[in-house]
């Protein structure tokens, strides 16, 4: 099966702010990072908040460009990307982020966050985009209600769940979801968790869920990356990967203190 997007000996590096004109102190952000991102399948980014695992996200997406080595979008190589390919990997691969309030105007009604990216891809009639931003609130478990509404005027799970109605807009193949849940209360967490996974199966998404709660991460991923210090430490299959963890990061991951959201992981791989 051909990879949606594929990084190979990906790196990233930054110029930090120390250090003087001619001696620039430079922040390897990303090191030699190899990932695939299959069809149908959710792959977990997880590590501690600065390891790198955001800025691998928007290589995959495009926001971010490498330093050095390659990026594939579905087989055809896009490491220096024309206007062409970020159209099209805009309309396949969709982000959603940590925090709604960067995604959506405070000072624009849903209705027309909606409805905004169909018509910058120019995508249906006007009748037949107001038919696909009703069936979207539906999906996401919202009122029609809504439609109306101001962001500042819903709740934290409301916007993100408009968020990501905003995300599946376009139908794309695949959803980048960095943190989605940490700017939530616990109680809302649960919700938006279910939401993505059962939005992945019943729409046949491929998904990349970033997370620094390994346990988090284990509910939604069916392979799990942990990334440390801009590398990739440790990566397979989420159920051998968590009951047989190789690298000592991967044990001190799971060894933390536990998730509110999935207490107990020490069952997993044995009875489920």
């Amino acid at each position: 099966m051909k990879p949606i997007i594929e990084l190979k000996d990906v790196e990233v590096t930054f110029r930090s702010r120390t250090g003087s004109l001619f001696k620039p102190h430079l922040v390897r952000a990303v090191q030699g990072v190899s990932m695939q991102l299959v069809p149908g399948q959710t792959l977990g980014l997880v590590g501690e908040s600065g390891c790198g695992k955001s800025t691998t996200a928007k290589v995959m997406c495009g926001l971010q460009a490498p330093t050095a080595g390659k990026v594939f979008f579905q087989g055809d190589e896009v490491t220096k990307r024309s206007a062409h390919y970020r159209k099209l990997i805009g309309r396949v691969v969709s982000v959603v982020f940590q925090d709604p309030a960067t995604a959506l105007n405070a000072r624009m009604p849903v209705r027309e966050q909606l409805l905004d990216p169909l018509a910058v891809h120019s995508i249906g009639s006007k009748e037949e985009r107001l038919a696909r931003i009703n069936d979207l609130i539906h999906m996401v478990g919202l009122p029609a209600s809504v439609m109306e509404a101001l962001p500042g005027q819903l709740s934290g799970g409301q916007r993100q769940r408009v968020a990501i109605a905003r995300a599946l807009s376009l139908q794309p193949n695949a959803i980048i979801a960095d943190e989605p849940t940490s700017a939530l209360d616990v109680s809302v967490r649960a919700q938006i968790l279910n939401l993505l996974t059962d939005l992945k199966q019943e729409l046949g998404l491929a998904m990349v869920f970033i997370s620094h709660d390994i346990q988090t991460v284990r509910y939604v991923s069916d392979r799990i990356a942990v990334m440390n210090g801009g590398k990739v430490v440790e990566q397979g299959e989420a159920r051998e990967l968590l009951a047989n963890p190789k690298h000592p990061y991967t044990r001190t991951l799971l060894g933390a203190a536990p998730s509110l959201l999935h207490p107990d992981l020490s069952a997993y791989g044995k009875d489920q």
